[in-house]
C-alpha cells in the first residue's frame, strides 16, 4: 500500500477523516474537497489512502487503482471478496495508526467515495470491531449487506450520511438507497441526502458534509 496523503489541520490534531477515493482515482482526487472542509475543521486530520493498482475486469482487465475487483455489473455487483477484505484491512491499519498518534476513535469519521465508499461501510459496519466518530458514503453501495448479516448493537449508534446523485448511471441511486435502507432496518442513526448530479460531487454536497462533521468533531 502506497503511503497516504495526510493533510494536516492548523491547530493540533484532535479528530481525523480517513477519506478513500473510487475507482480509477488516486489519493489527490479528495484533496480540495479535504482542504476546503479543513477551512472550518481546524482540527480535523485528513488521511488520504491510495488503492493498489490492478486489473479491473469489467474494464478489460486493464490495471487501475482500485480496491477491489469488479467482476460483474449486474444484476448486482460481482466483487472479489479477498481483495475487498485486503482493502479493509489496509483502513483499519490507518484507524489504528490515528488512534496510536493520540486521537480516540470515537473521533475518527471514515469516507468513502463510489468503490471507496464500499469499502468504507464493509469496514465500519462487519471488521472494526470498536468505537468510530461515523461514516459518510458518497454516491456508494454496500455489496457485504445482506438480510442474513446483522449488525452488533455498538454499531447501531454509529452515524451515517448517504449522499448520492439523482441521475447517477454509474451506482444507481437505488443501490444506495438499498445500503441506507438496511441501516435504517438495523436500527442505525442514518441520513440520506440527494442532489440534482451525476456520480459526482458538488458544492451543496459538501457544505452538507462539512456541517455534519462540524456537528461531530468540533469541540
Amino acid at each position: 500500500m502506497s503511503e497516504p496523503l495526510i493533510l494536516q489541520p492548523t491547530l493540533a490534531a484532535d479528530s481525523c477523516v480517513i477519506w478513500l477515493h473510487g475507482l480509477g482515482a488516486d489519493r489527490y482526487d479528495f484533496m480540495p474537497v479535504a482542504e476546503m472542509l479543513q477551512k472550518r475543521l481546524h482540527s480535523t486530520r485528513f488521511v488520504l489512502p491510495q488503492a493498489p493498482t490492478q486489473a479491473v475486469t469489467i474494464n478489460g482487465g486493464y490495471a487501475m487503482p482500485s480496491w477491489y475487483d469488479i467482476l460483474a455489473m449486474s444484476p448486482a455487483r460481482a466483487i472479489n471478496r479477498e481483495q475487498l477484505e485486503t482493502s479493509a484491512q489496509q483502513v483499519i491499519a490507518l484507524i489504528e495508526a490515528q488512534r496510536d498518534s493520540g486521537i480516540d476513535p470515537a473521533r475518527i469519521v471514515l469516507a468513502g467515495f463510489s468503490q471507496g465508499g464500499a469499502v468504507v461501510l464493509h469496514t465500519a459496519f462487519l471488521r472494526w470491531q470498536f468505537a468510530l466518530g461515523g461514516v459518510i458514503a458518497l454516491s456508494t453501495y454496500a455489496p457485504t449487506f445482506s438480510d442474513d448479516v446483522s449488525l452488533v448493537d455498538t454499531k447501531k449508534q454509529l452515524p451515517v450520511l448517504c449522499l448520492h446523485g439523482t441521475f447517477d448511471d454509474i451506482v444507481l441511486p437505488a443501490m444506495g438507497r438499498a445500503a441506507h435502507d438496511y441501516l435504517i432496518a438495523s436500527g442505525v442513526n442514518v441520513q440520506w441526502r440527494d442532489y440534482p448530479m451525476g456520480h459526482e460531487v458538488v458544492n451543496e454536497e459538501i457544505r452538507d458534509i462539512a456541517d455534519w462533521l462540524e456537528q461531530r468533531l468540533t469541540r
